[in-house]
């Protein structure tokens, strides 16, 4: 299918899909004249990368995965290993997050906010 049936089955802009397969995210081939042409395969993929994307995950990392949840015996449970991996990031980051809150409360009204903490002003 060309690329305006695409962006209309997939809801999304054809700029979108011309980005996605300059990232390498979906390949279609040329046609003779120069139109590109993909298959219809590549619709329920894009909806994937949407979700994906609203899942907190990066393009770059729903590259790397694609290939290997497309091949894996049970994708069901490859996504889950992958949510696992995605919650502890999470996790780890909502720690730094809310150190950094700590410190940033600590140098409320303390004069210079940048000086460090214990320093004579």
């Amino acid at each position: 299918m060309r690329i305006g049936e695409l962006a209309a089955r997939a809801g999304m802009s054809r700029d979108t899909i011309r980005f996605y397969e300059k990232v390498g995210l979906v390949t279609g081939r040329r046609l003779a004249n120069g139109y590109r042409d993909f298959p219809p395969e590549v619709v329920p993929w894009l909806h994937y990368v949407r979700t994906a994307q609203t899942l907190g995950f990066s393009l770059a990392e729903i590259a790397r995965h694609g290939e290997e949840l497309r091949e894996a015996p049970d994708s069901a449970a490859a996504l889950s290993v992958l949510f696992e991996q995605k919650i502890q990031v999470i996790d780890a980051r909502m720690a730094e997050l809310a150190t950094l809150r700590t410190e940033l409360a600590t140098r409320v009204d303390t004069g210079c906010p940048l000086r460090a903490i214990g320093r004579p002003r």
